[in-house]
């Protein structure tokens, strides 16, 4: 079966707060708002509309990646760019399960993602991963993804790849 992006449900919230757990101390936050789950998914809702977005914050698709039922990653896709995600964030940002790595599930969410941007009319998307992710760099070269640069982006902290994926051929 074939992985499908989707908006997290109400069964979502076990699955989700323990990726959340998982990917912390890689510095990566799965969920992205803080509350009670039915909190967490009106703050989803209201992302994707673009509407009573916190500070900082663009219209946005919080996305669950399942596959076979179970959910194997998320996906966050920025329909704009803000001079945060322009210069770290980019259009999408995704996280693959530990157990669910090597399986081409990156590769495959990023591209869903790249055609959802496509659809809301960008023409170039934005993907950034730090600079000693070699995975990810593998899986935003695998989607075409061209190397604009690496910048800087603060102590203690690794530079960032900023990569352009054409949305049209």
């Amino acid at each position: 079966m074939p992985l499908v992006l989707r908006p997290p449900t109400t069964e979502d919230e076990p699955a989700l707060r323990a990726l959340h757990e998982e990917l912390a101390p890689e510095g990566f936050e799965v969920v992205l708002a803080d509350g009670s789950w039915p909190e967490v998914l009106a703050q989803v809702e209201r992302e994707a509309s673009g509407v009573g977005l916190p500070e900082g914050r663009v219209p946005a698709d919080f996305l669950v990646a399942e596959v076979d039922g179970v959910v194997v990653g998320r996906v966050s896709v920025r329909h704009r760019l803000n001079a945060f995600l322009l210069a770290e964030g980019g259009h999408v940002g995704y996280a693959v399960g530990r157990a669910h790595r090597r399986r081409g599930h990156a590769t495959e969410m990023l591209r869903q993602s790249v055609v959802r941007l496509a659809a809301l009319g960008v023409d170039r998307v934005l993907v950034t991963c730090d600079d000693d992710n070699v995975a990810s760099a593998r899986t935003i070269e695998a989607n075409g993804g061209v190397l604009e640069d690496v910048v800087p982006v603060g102590p203690g902290r690794p530079a960032k790849r900023r990569y352009w994926i054409a949305t049209a051929g």
